[in-house]
C-alpha cells in the first residue's frame, strides 16, 4: 500500500482525532467520513411532517428553475436563430 504526506491545520487535525476510534487509524477515519452511505442509512433521520415541507419547497423551486430554464432557452434562440 501506498502512502501520501498531506499538510492540514491544527484545527483540522484536532477534528480528524475527535472522530478516530480507538484502534483506527487516520487512513480508515478519512475513508469512513467520506465513504458513500446507502440511502438507508437516512432513513428517519427527519420527520415527515419535515419530509414534506421539503418535498414542496424542492417542487417549488423546480418549477420556478423551469421557468428561468426555458426563458434563458428562448434568448438564446432569438440570438442565434
Amino acid at each position: 500500500m501506498t502512502t501520501k504526506t498531506i499538510s492540514i491545520t491544527e484545527e483540522a487535525y484536532r477534528r480528524l482525532a475527535s472522530l478516530k476510534m480507538e484502534s483506527e487509524s487516520f487512513s480508515k477515519v478519512i475513508n469512513r467520513v467520506t465513504g458513500k452511505k446507502k440511502i438507508s442509512e437516512f432513513f428517519g433521520i427527519i420527520s415527515k411532517e419535515s419530509a414534506d415541507k421539503l418535498e414542496k419547497n424542492i417542487e417549488k423551486i423546480r418549477k420556478i428553475r423551469g421557468k428561468e430554464d426555458r426563458k434563458r432557452i428562448n434568448r438564446i434562440k432569438k440570438t442565434f436563430y
